[in-house]
């Protein structure tokens, strides 16, 4: 028995609008979210993130990802294919917002969750995946390491306005 057969019992899928709310409690799991003031769900979802999910689900160059065991959502990310004139027209993907619950860490899931993407860019066609990690993410700086991802380039962000709640 290798160490993937011992995984928990998980499935991943598109994610639906019921979703969304345990979505947001992942996304708002951790301490960087946080410090960016990103850290309660409210009780009813405001308008922009239930426009924000409606635009993502009608779009089919996006995909909000759930990982589910039984009802419980434990993981989630969300994936946005790129068509380019570089690399011969070549498609990306790229992922964004990668979560696995606090309490399923280290388990395996995380790989899983990550393996089940580049599968979803095989399947599309894409030539290259591609992420983004926040600089003191170091643990997933290693863990997206060990997957085979290589830190090629410096990624830069301009706030063209406040997202904090």
């Amino acid at each position: 028995m290798t160490a993937r057969d011992k995984l928990p019992i998980m499935q991943i899928r598109i994610a639906t609008r019921a979703d969304v709310p345990a979505v947001l409690s992942l996304l708002a799991d951790d301490h960087i979210s946080r410090d960016r003031g990103f850290g309660v769900v409210p009780e009813s979802v405001d308008a922009a993130v239930w426009a924000a999910f409606e635009a993502i689900d009608a779009d089919d160059r996006n995909e909000l990802i759930v990982a589910v065991d039984g009802d419980e959502v434990i993981g989630t990310c969300q994936l946005t294919f790129i068509p380019g004139l570089s690399r011969n027209g070549a498609e990306r993907m790229l992922i964004e917002a990668v979560r696995i619950d606090v309490g399923r860490r280290g388990q395996g899931l995380g790989g899983e969750l990550i393996r089940w993407t580049i599968e979803r860019a095989r399947e599309r066609g894409c030539a290259i995946v591609q992420l983004t990690t926040d600089k003191r993410r170091t643990d997933a700086h290693r863990f997206y390491t060990a997957l085979g991802f290589e830190a090629s380039h410096e990624g830069m962000k301009l706030l063209l306005r406040d997202t904090n709640r």
